[in-house]
């Protein structure tokens, strides 16, 4: 018990400063990915969230490839709800929103930390910019 007491107090005292950095990585990611990447839709309010969430739907792509093609570049994300992770179905949340299905299929789901760094976001911004483009190229659904 006096290692979660101590965990809990070491989180808390660091948190306004984690939550500031968290906050500026995601903003930057979402503000580079509108910037780079025609076609994508935000998902969620950019206030009212968690500081450490990006949700985005990158349309005439499906989620499954996006993640295949990001892990071979050793980068973590998910297509899915938190809560559905590992799971090749659209999130639930992104559906009951009312996102058509092919759009929801599309989607991203990136979590940032506190040992994340700006280098690592524009890692993710490249990849994922040369990524969807190379999808999108081999879609029927996509016309440039």
């Amino acid at each position: 018990m006096y290692g979660l007491g101590k965990a809990i107090e070491l989180a808390y005292q660091n948190l306004e400063k984690n939550n500031k950095h968290i906050k500026e990585l995601r903003d930057y990611y979402v503000e580079e990915v509108q910037k780079r990447i025609p076609h994508i839709k935000i998902n969620g309010h950019m206030e009212n969230r968690l500081p450490c969430n990006s949700n985005i739907c990158f349309r005439y792509i499906e989620g499954e490839g996006l993640l295949l093609n990001l892990d071979l570049k050793g980068i973590c994300a998910s297509s899915g709800s938190a809560c559905t992770s590992g799971s090749l179905d659209p999130s639930h949340v992104l559906l009951a929103i009312g996102l058509s299905h092919e759009i929801a299929h599309g989607s991203l789901r990136i979590s940032i930390g506190k040992y994340n760094t700006k280098e690592e976001v524009d890692y993710l911004l490249n990849n994922l910019e040369q990524i969807v483009q190379k999808l999108r190229d081999m879609s029927p659904l996509y016309k440039a």
